[in-house]
């Protein structure tokens, strides 16, 4: 996927760690580094959103539900 190119603003204390974590060889550059950093937050975002989705499940409900799907015609055949 083609790159945007964005401008970020960062506070010196954060830059310096940046350099610093690139003069390390941790990261290739500042832009690797801001770009793993975000693909890291969105997938905790992620993983969170999914948490608090499945947090909201009764486990009662659901084993009732997926007892009355497997035993219905409509269940998978077994193999």
């Amino acid at each position: 996927m083609p790159a945007a190119k964005i401008a970020v603003s960062l506070d010196r204390d954060a830059l310096k760690e940046a350099d610093r974590l690139v003069q390390a060889g941790v990261f290739p550059s500042r832009s690797r580094l801001i770009q793993d950093a975000l693909a890291e937050k969105l997938e905790k975002m992620h993983r969170v959103r999914l948490a608090r989705e499945c947090a909201k499940l009764d486990p009662a409900e659901e084993q009732t539900a997926a007892e009355e799907f497997l035993s219905s015609e409509t269940a998978w055949p077994e193999y």
